[in-house]
């Protein structure tokens, strides 16, 4: 499924978005409110002077950026004027993504249904998996279509997503399963109703981001039918 780089990162900022950003010559910085990297990180939107890079870094108290190779000459200027400066590349990220009607199809009654706000159910399944309550945050702040998943497993608790849509393209996060429930379906079935929730809000593509070494996650997209769509990484300080 093919997702331009530019377009790919604008989904992941409307579906995941910072606290805050501000605008630092070429370089957009954010403030992550402890939602993890993704809304920490600042980016590159331009052509860039050391000058703006040294401005850059010294506005951040910990400076991470993340590099999306394929969409822009300056992204890969970055990527190497960071690696001369001894940044570590840092969670190396793939993204997936398919064709809604493809992913879409039966649930088990009760096997995993959406609903908005987040139960306190799922909230606790979250947590339990390190999202926490600054991520739900993160959450609450999308401002688009919306929703939250329960998995349910033996009539408990078993697993939980995020979805949200911006510009007819649906987006995955937080999916999470309880370790007693995995390699039990139960990841299947939170991807169908994600796919059956987006369809009706009229999203036309479902996809996600995992980190690359997350391989367990990895073979169930491909099972699902999902094919990579593009790639990003970090660089650390």
């Amino acid at each position: 499924m093919s997702l331009s780089p530019a377009t790919l990162a604008e989904v992941m900022e409307a579906t995941w978005p910072a606290a805050g950003r501000t605008r630092l010559g070429p370089f957009t910085l954010r403030q992550g409110g402890g939602g993890g990297q993704r809304v920490s990180a600042a980016t590159v939107e331009g052509a860039f002077t050391e000058g703006d890079l040294e401005a850059a870094l010294a506005a951040m108290p910990e400076p991470l950026f993340a590099i999306h190779p394929d969409r822009s000459a300056a992204d890969m200027a970055l990527d190497a004027a960071l690696a001369v400066r001894g940044f570590r590349l840092h969670d190396p990220v793939v993204a997936y993504a398919a064709p809604v009607p493809a992913l879409a199809g039966e649930v088990p009654f009760l096997a995993a249904f959406p609903h908005w706000p987040p139960l306190e159910t799922v909230r606790a399944l979250w947590a339990e998996g390190g999202i926490g309550p600054a991520r739900v945050e993160v959450m609450a702040r999308t401002g688009g279509p919306r929703t939250a998943i329960l998995g349910r497993g033996g009539d408990r608790p078993a697993g939980a997503a995020f979805v949200a849509v911006h510009g007819g393209i649906a987006m995955l996060h937080a999916l999470e399963v309880r370790p007693g429930q995995r390699r039990q379906g139960m990841g299947g079935h939170l991807l169908r109703a994600a796919a059956n929730w987006a369809a009706g809000q009229g999203a036309e593509i479902l996809s996600l981001v995992v980190t690359e070494r997350n391989a367990a996650a990895r073979a169930l997209y491909a099972r699902a039918g999902m094919a990579e769509a593009g790639r990003y990484h970090y660089r650390k300080g």
